[in-house]
C-alpha cells in the first residue's frame, strides 16, 4: 500500500493488465517537481497473516498529529438513508424517520446525503437540521465533490477555498458535526490536494470527515484524525445498483480484514437485515458481526429502521451499545475468504466476531486464553436456526479457554466479553 501522500503527490496502484499474474506499482501520473520534494511511502506488511492484520505500518510512517485540539472529534454510530430506498434525502418524512430511529437506539448521529438542496414533502434542510437538534441527534451531511459525476447536488459548494469555508461556518453555525464527501475522480495530483484541502479547512470548524467514492485512505487518519472513514471498498451499497454482492458476500467480507481494512477506515455501511434492491443471502448474525469485523470510526447502520427495530432486545441494546474505535485487535483465527475470528478491544469489553465465508456449515473455534483479566460475563449472539434468526446464550464466565460456535453457511456471530 502507499501511506503519508502530501499535497503535491499522486497515488499509485497495482497494475496486472499486461500479465495477470505480474502487478506493477504505476503512479496515476507524472510528477514534476523543483526544489525540495519528498515522496510518499510505497509500504509492504509482510508476515503471518496475524501480523498483517494486527500491524499499523500505514499509520505509523504518516505524519503525526496537525491539530492542536481533538477534544470535538466524536466517534460513534449513524443512521443513514440512502441504502433502503437507493436515493437521496429528498424526502423530509423519511429524514425525520431516520433520526427518530438514531433516537431510538441512542445513536449520536444522522446522515442526510444527496439531493438535501432539493428536500421537500413538509420541510427543507434547515427544518430536518432543527428536528435533529430537537431530538439530540448530531447531524452529519452530503456534498458531491464536484469533480466526476455530477448527478446529484448540492455541487460547487467546497471546490473554491472561500465557497468552502463559507459553507463549512454556516455548518458549524447550524450545528452540523461533520461531512460526507462523495464521488471523486482518480488519485491525480489535484485529487489528493483536494483531499488534503478540505480535512485541514474542515478542522478549522470542527467537522469531522468521511471520504465516499473514494480510493483507500493513506495514513491521513493520524495526521487528520477527523478524518474518520474512506469508503474505496465494495460494500453494502453494492447490493442496490447491481448483484455483486448477492452470490459473493459472504467470501468477500472474509477477504477484507486481510486486505482493505488493514490500510485504515472502510465505510462499508455494514450490517443490513432487509433487503435492498437485491436480495442478499447471508444472516443476521453474519450481518451483526461486520459491526465488530469492519472498523470505521463512523459506523453507517444502512438498513430501515424497521429493520432494525425487529431485532430482539438484546441485538437492538448491543447496537445501542456499540463502539466504532478500538483499544486493541487481534486476529484469533482465519484465512481470507474462508472464515475469519477477530478480537477488538474497547475498554472492558473485548468484542470477538465471526464470519463463515463458505457454503457450508462451519463450527469457529474460539480460543479465549488470549485475555489476561478476569472475565465477568460472556454474551454470544450466534446463527438461529434460519437465516433470519439470532440464538442468543449466556457462557460460563469461568471458561476462558476455547468455546465452539456453530454457523449457518455463510454465517457468523459475536462474542461480547465483559471483563470486572
Amino acid at each position: 500500500s502507499e501511506a503519508n501522500v502530501a499535497k503535491g503527490n499522486c497515488g499509485s496502484w497495482l497494475n496486472n493488465a499486461a500479465n495477470e499474474s505480474t502487478y506493477k506499482i504505476e503512479m496515476a501520473e507524472p510528477t514534476k517537481a523543483s526544489g525540495r520534494w519528498c515522496s510518499p511511502w510505497r509500504v509492504a506488511i509482510i508476515g503471518s497473516l496475524a501480523d498483517v492484520v494486527e500491524y499499523t505500518l500505514v499509520t505509523d510512517v504518516s505524519d503525526p498529529c496537525r491539530l492542536s485540539d481533538v477534544s470535538w472529534i466524536k466517534p460513534g454510530v449513524v443512521s443513514w438513508i440512502y441504502w433502503a430506498y437507493n436515493h437521496g434525502s429528498r424526502d423530509y418524512q423519511l429524514i425525520k424517520k431516520y433520526i427518530d430511529f438514531a433516537a431510538d437506539f441512542h445513536l449520536p448521529y444522522m446522515l442526510i446525503d444527496a439531493e438535501w438542496d432539493e428536500m421537500g414533502n413538509g420541510g427543507n434542510v434547515e427544518d430536518a437540521l432543527a428536528y435533529a437538534k430537537q431530538k439530540n441527534i448530531a447531524p452529519l451531511l452530503w456534498y458531491n465533490s464536484s469533480t466526476a459525476w455530477c448527478a446529484f447536488g448540492p455541487l460547487y459548494r467546497l471546490n473554491k477555498p472561500e465557497m468552502r469555508q463559507k459553507e463549512f461556518a454556516w455548518l458549524e453555525s447550524m450545528g452540523v458535526k461533520g461531512i460526507k464527501v462523495d464521488f471523486f475522480s482518480q488519485d491525480s495530483i489535484s485529487t489528493m490536494n483536494y483531499f488534503v484541502d478540505i480535512l485541514e479547512d474542515a478542522a478549522k470548524y470542527h467537522l469531522m470527515v468521511n471520504f465516499h467514492g473514494a480510493p483507500i485512505p493513506r495514513g491521513w487518519q493520524r495526521t487528520y484524525p477527523h478524518m474518520m472513514s474512506v469508503e474505496g471498498v465494495y460494500g453494502a451499497e453494492c447490493y442496490n445498483n447491481k448483484e455483486t454482492l448477492t452470490d459473493s458476500a459472504a467470501w468477500h467480507n472474509c477477504t477484507l480484514p486481510f486486505t482493505r481494512n488493514v490500510v485504515g477506515p472502510m465505510d462499508y455501511t455494514p450490517c443490513t437485515f432487509t433487503d435492498s434492491q437485491h436480495p442478499h443471502i447471508t444472516s443476521n448474525g453474519h450481518e451483526l458481526a461486520l459491526l465488530v469485523a469492519f472498523e470505521s470510526a463512523l459506523q453507517h447502520l444502512a438498513d430501515r429502521p424497521e429493520g432494525y427495530h425487529a431485532q430482539p432486545a438484546e441485538v437492538r441494546s448491543f447496537i445501542s451499545s456499540l463502539p466504532t474505535v478500538w483499544d486493541d485487535t487481534k486476529l484469533l483465527s482465519g484465512y481470507p475468504s474462508s472464515y475469519v475470528v477477530l478480537a477488538r478491544k474497547s475498554g472492558a469489553c473485548w468484542y470477538i466476531a465471526g464470519l463463515n465465508g463458505t457454503n457450508e456449515k462451519k463450527s469457529l473455534a474460539v480460543d479465549l486464553s488470549f485475555i489476561q483479566e478476569p472475565v465477568k460475563k460472556i454474551t454470544l449472539y450466534a446463527d438461529g436456526e434460519e437465516r433470519n434468526q439470532f440464538d442468543i446464550q449466556m457462557l460460563s464466565a469461568l471458561k476462558k479457554s476455547v468455546h465452539e460456535v456453530d454457523c449457518l453457511p455463510r454465517g457468523g456471530f459475536v462474542m461480547k466479553v465483559s471483563l470486572d
